[in-house]
């Protein structure tokens, strides 16, 4: 069964698509990019938008009733690889041992030409989390 995931403490789509599909034991986090859900506007700048993106993602994953300790794997779109420390320090200060798997890539263009752009995918499964 696939159930669709939606707060309003994270923007709407912006497209024919869900915030996140919970399908099974997984939970699927459409990308997420820096618009604050309150002002429907995309904040300024790198680090700003990296944040937002992070809470957006967390809002989501509240909705859903699990967190980041639950993410198998997040995607990070940037349109400039010179961002990649910054987006990473900030990104990496949301998360705890044991890491998630991640790609990141660089793209020609996001939408609304932001400077970056998140996905996740979380396995949901009540049990121990392995080290």
């Amino acid at each position: 069964m696939i159930k669709k995931v939606h707060t309003r403490n994270a923007p709407d789509a912006i497209g024919p698509y869900s915030q996140a599909v919970q399908a099974g034991d997984y939970l699927y986090v459409s990308g997420q990019i820096g618009i604050d859900p309150d002002t429907s506007e995309v904040v300024e700048g790198i680090e700003a938008q990296t944040k937002q993106v992070m809470e957006n993602l967390k809002s989501i994953l509240s909705e859903a009733d699990t967190n980041f300790t639950r993410v198998a794997k997040f995607t990070i779109y940037l349109n400039d690889m010179n961002n990649f420390s910054t987006v990473n320090d900030i990104y990496g200060s949301y998360l705890e041992i044991p890491y998630p798997a991640r790609a990141t890539v660089e793209v020609s263009r996001l939408p609304k030409d932001v400077l970056v752009e998140m996905d996740a995918v979380v396995y949901t499964k009540v049990e121990a989390i392995n080290e």
